[in-house]
């Protein structure tokens, strides 16, 4: 009995002690504030709209750029939610994002029915897409090697969440650089690929957050 009294105190002795993992918001604000870091880095490269204070006076504008953000923050908290395996027992709330795409979609309805004349459409068209999947690359993969540390259960729902808040940056970023009042062209090559990238993300959660 006094040896294994004594390989116990060894073996306790020599363990390294097991940091504990943050809590689901405050993981999600850690990566929040990396993202506006990386979004202030990447308007410092492009530099912003030279219309964006004409621009801001449009309601409809100001609102979009409000939800962008609030679709940030709430995939944000949905992936450091689903990270956990329990999801701190806060199951509604990690699928909130839902209802924030439902009224993004409203938003947009009716900023395009607002939208008359409509706005001329840009020379360019899938260029956007590429543009904001360049600029999402990082904070996408970040956010992947970040959720590969956790052990969550739900690997298809936080890979969805985590690409869709690296879309979001991009998107945010782009709204603020591209002088573009199109609705049309911002529904067709901006928001609808997003749908796509959740598609992704979704793919690629179950392949590489599994465990």
């Amino acid at each position: 009995m006094k040896d294994i009294e004594q390989l116990v105190a060894q073996l306790s002795s020599e363990a390294s002690p097991i940091r504990p993992a943050p809590a689901p918001l405050q993981l999600s604000l850690r990566w929040a504030g990396a993202a506006f870091i990386y979004l202030l880095l990447a308007l410092a490269a492009s530099g912003l709209r030279s219309d964006l204070a004409h621009a801001l006076q449009n309601p409809w504008f100001a609102a979009e750029l409000l939800l962008l953000l609030l679709i940030l923050l709430g995939t944000l908290l949905s992936a450091a939610l689903l990270a956990f395996p329990d999801l701190h027992q806060k199951r509604t709330l990690a699928y909130t994002p839902a209802a924030l795409f439902g009224a993004f979609i409203l938003l947009l309805f009716f900023a395009w029915h607002a939208d008359t004349p409509p706005a001329p459409f840009p020379v360019h068209s899938f260029e956007c897409t590429l543009d904001i999947t360049f600029i999402s690359l990082i904070p996408a993969a970040l956010a992947f090697f970040v959720l590969r540390g956790y052990a969550s259960t739900y690997p298809r729902w936080a890979g969805s969440f985590a690409l869709l808040a690296a879309f979001s940056v991009g998107a945010i970023w782009l709204r603020l650089y591209e002088v573009n009042d199109s609705i049309l062209h911002v529904v067709q090559w901006h928001y609808l690929p997003m749908v796509g990238m959740g598609l992704v993300g979704w793919t690629l959660g179950a392949r590489l957050l599994k465990w």
